[in-house]
């Protein structure tokens, strides 16, 4: 059998929140813009206990111009 990457959701919550701050993005900004109506979904994902649906990975992709991969963290 073969290992598959596996995502590090601890080490991509701590990307993500690299990656808004580097944006010059706040966490009200997110909320605003994915049309959220708490920020507690983006405390979750920078906190790793959960991850972006794919539609909001591939909006964060562009908010932080770049690709999937480099939000991703792979073990």
């Amino acid at each position: 059998m073969s290992a598959y990457p596996v995502i590090n959701m601890t080490a991509t919550g701590q990307n993500i929140q690299r990656l808004r701050v580097n944006a010059g993005l706040t966490v009200g900004n997110l909320q605003q813009i994915f049309g959220f109506s708490t920020p507690q979904a983006i405390y979750k994902w920078q906190r790793g206990t959960a991850l972006p649906t794919l539609d909001n990975m591939v909006i964060l992709s562009v908010l932080f111009n770049t690709n999937i991969n480099n939000i991703l963290v792979y073990s």
